[in-house]
């Protein structure tokens, strides 16, 4: 038996870490002409040849005007290029990841992500036959959701969460039109709520109303949302527990009273970590909902992507879901395409039917976690929050706002360091950039900021309570140093891969360069 003593992190603060920095150029401004890494096939003489009248095999959609601009390097450069990148990002595997307050950055087994590696070849044009494995697991895991949920039929077609709002919202258009209420102009939310809860029916055109919260409770009364519900009401779409990690236990009662007004009830679920096999949608009254899968059931959240917002429909409105949806007959599954030329509904969100490999590995999670194991998931995410919040509030200087004593933090919460930026002037932005010298990552809120100098933490079910004791003691360590040394806090990061960047740049859209094109145009 080995006889070496463990190394207890907990109470330990890393501050002798520091990141790599390579200065390591875009991969276009490495390029060289001629340099070549892989030399690609000739075309086949048929595709190479003209046919007929001189015109090539090949649609002219498909045929490239001018040859394609890559970067021109070798395989050992693009390996050390790549090899270089990951160095210098923090992520879920290398950090205790429970700054990503809102999006439940919990682990994601890697044999899913082995398994989901087989599906690679696979391309979304195939014939059917040739894809009912796949075609196999998109079925099952929607079955999987609807029990989940209580709803009556999936999407996968969204490519994230603001794409599942952005389908429900136009799911509440639809159905209005259909039935020839089209002076329903309003959709209410909170804002607590996501942005992209208020973002999505604004882009279908909607006029957004906006619920404020009681000052003691932190969730909106009912009274208020009755005086907001009007007969040009067409949806009402809330996260539950919001950013706060406050669930709205009455959320029930403003679901029936909005359909007393004749509106549509949208769940947000991207905290949907909190409710697992607690609440379903369905219960509470909603006509429909989504989940993230790179969030909920750890695809895993992938930094932007790749993602997929599940959305699913009461019974009834299943017609207005975009085409097309999965379906099996007598053992063989197809792609029904039966309401695509629907009057009303929607006929695509996004191309094909959705990223398979997020599907794939949403399936491989929920069949090893079980029933059990996901009302699991809630319980050990709710009692790790529960323990952080104990921990948070024992700082000086860190507070939550509306704690009444009735209603518990589920699995998040947003806390406030008011006091701190008051008596030394260091801001959470601030605090934000310090941690990334103790490779960890730290959130703030979602713009505009409701809570006076704001701080989302979410533990998920990740981290065991060494882990949460090293966070705590990290932001403790630093907020320590607010006091002792302010201006070494404002100025950090210090052993980060980059220091402080000019942000004022973000509220100008003319001065962004979101492709190397853009940034050859503007800036060389």
């Amino acid at each position: 038996m080995s006889t070496m003593k463990r190394i207890d992190r907990s109470a330990k603060v890393r501050t002798g870490f520091h990141e790599a920095k390579w200065d390591e150029p875009i991969i276009y401004e490495l390029s060289k002409p001629g340099e070549r890494g892989i030399l690609a096939p000739r075309a086949e003489r048929k595709v190479a040849e003209k046919v007929g009248d001189g015109v090539s095999i090949l649609p002219a959609s498909l045929r490239r005007k001018d040859s394609v601009n890559l970067p021109e390097l070798s395989q050992s450069r693009v390996l050390r290029h790549y090899m270089r990148l990951s160095q210098e990002t923090l992520g879920a595997d290398v950090n205790i990841e429970i700054g990503q307050g809102t999006c439940t950055m919990k682990y994601s087994p890697k044999v899913n992500e082995q398994l989901a590696r087989e599906i690679m070849d696979l391309h979304p044009l195939q014939d059917v036959e040739t894809v009912q494995g796949i075609l196999e697991i998109f079925y099952a895991t929607e079955r999987y959701l609807r029990e989940i949920s209580g709803m009556s039929r999936f999407t996968f077609q969204p490519g994230g969460g603001s794409q599942g709002l952005f389908t429900m919202a136009s799911i509440v258009k639809a159905y209005m039109v259909s039935r020839g209420e089209t002076e329903r102009d309003e959709f209410i939310t909170t804002i607590y709520s996501h942005p992209s809860d208020a973002a999505a029916p604004a882009l279908r055109g909607y006029k957004i109303i906006y619920l404020q919260p009681n000052p003691e409770t932190g969730i909106p009364d009912l009274e208020a949302f009755k005086a907001a519900c009007t007969h040009k009401t067409a949806g009402f779409i809330q996260a539950n527990p919001e950013d706060t990690g406050l669930y709205n236990r009455h959320i029930a009662e403003f679901v029936k009273y909005a359909h007393e007004m004749g509106a549509l009830c949208c769940y947000d679920q991207a905290n949907g970590n909190a409710v697992l096999g607690v609440v379903r949608a369905k219960e509470t009254g909603f006509d429909m909902c989504h989940f993230n899968l790179h969030k909920t059931f750890s695809t895993p959240h992938g930094c932007g992507g790749p993602a997929c917002g599940a959305t699913g429909v009461r019974a009834g409105l299943e017609e207005f879901l975009p085409a097309p949806l999965v379906n099996c007959d007598n053992g063989k599954y197809f792609f029904d395409n039966s309401f695509e030329n629907k009057e009303y509904g929607l006929h695509k969100i996004r191309s094909f039917y959705g990223v398979a490999p997020v599907v794939f590995k949403t399936y491989c999670w929920i069949r090893s976690m079980g029933p059990n194991g996901l009302y699991q998931v809630t319980k050990t995410a709710v009692l790790n929050n529960n323990y952080l919040f104990k921990k948070m509030l024992e700082i000086p200087g860190i507070s939550a706002y509306y704690i009444d004593g009735k209603n518990q933090r589920v699995e998040q919460c947003r806390y406030s360091m008011e006091k701190i930026y008051q008596d030394t002037g260091v801001s959470t932005t601030d605090i934000q950039r310090r941690m990334m010298d103790f490779g960890m990552h730290y959130w703030t809120s979602h713009h505009p900021f409701f809570l006076p100098e704001p701080i989302t933490l979410e533990p998920t079910e990740t981290p065991s309570k060494e882990d949460i004791d090293e966070y705590v003691n990290t932001l403790r360590h630093i907020f320590q140093e607010c006091y002792d040394n302010p201006e070494y806090v404002k100025s950090a990061p210090h052993s980060s891969t980059t220091h402080q960047v000019d942000e004022s740049v973000m509220d100008d859209p003319e001065k962004w360069a979101t492709s190397w094109k853009v940034y050859l145009r503007k800036y060389r």
